[in-house]
């Protein structure tokens, strides 16, 4: 399996998870261009979406990191980092695996545009982004209050999702933690997990970690 990790992406998620998994994998990293800091055009025709993260496996290409990381699991993952259906916290499971892509980046995303569009400080809809962003941020403060790890007491692909957008997608849109003391203690714990460190290392040499 061929994982094609764009520098400084949620691609960070794919190589963390084969990592976490003990799984071989090729790792082929490319890197943004300086000046538009968006994907070269060798990663942009890997896939129709021209987006990362993106993996080859035998005659199979994927994109879309959910789908990817579903089916990394399903294929190789033995049970690991997933919860069975019908077991205990299979629900919480699928909600919070989910949960980054379906709500947490969406919302800082309608953040980070709306102000590259110049949209004034003091707009409405600006306004509306943040508060939405804040509530998303606040539901994960306090399930983190409740519990070590999103889906329960044991680390799941659920936390691989959206530990990217606490994290380096800071590096495009900064907002502070200051405010969500478990999300910062969660990712203390995250920081520790030597996979996470092996991914980063291989896949972001050199990138300062914002776990902070």
């Amino acid at each position: 399996m061929i994982v094609h990790h764009l520098g400084v992406s949620q691609s960070e998620r794919i190589v963390w998870l084969c990592e976490e998994l003990a799984i071989p994998y090729d790792l082929k990293i490319y890197d943004r261009d300086p000046k538009s800091r968006l994907a070269p055009a060798s990663y942009k025709a890997l896939h129709p979406i021209g987006a990362a993260p993106v993996i080859e496996d035998g005659g199979l290409v994927l994109a879309e990191s959910g789908a990817i990381a579903e089916y990394i699991i399903g294929t190789y993952g033995e049970g690991r980092l997933t919860i069975a259906a019908g077991g205990p916290g299979f629900a919480d499971y699928l909600y919070w695996f989910h949960f980054t892509n379906g709500t947490l980046q969406p919302a800082l995303g309608r953040v980070m545009m709306l102000g590259r569009a110049g949209i004034a400080d003091d707009a409405p809809v600006l306004g509306f982004a943040k508060d939405r962003l804040a509530l998303a941020l606040g539901l994960v403060d306090a399930r983190l209050a409740e519990t070590p790890w999103l889906a329960g007491p044991a680390f799941t692909a659920a936390d691989i999702m959206i530990v990217f957008t606490l994290t380096t997608m800071r590096y495009f849109q900064p907002f502070d933690l200051v405010d969500y003391p478990q999300i910062l203690a969660y990712l203390q714990r995250v920081a520790q997990r030597p996979a996470y460190q092996n991914a980063m290392a291989k896949g972001d040499p050199g990138m300062t970690l914002l776990l902070t």
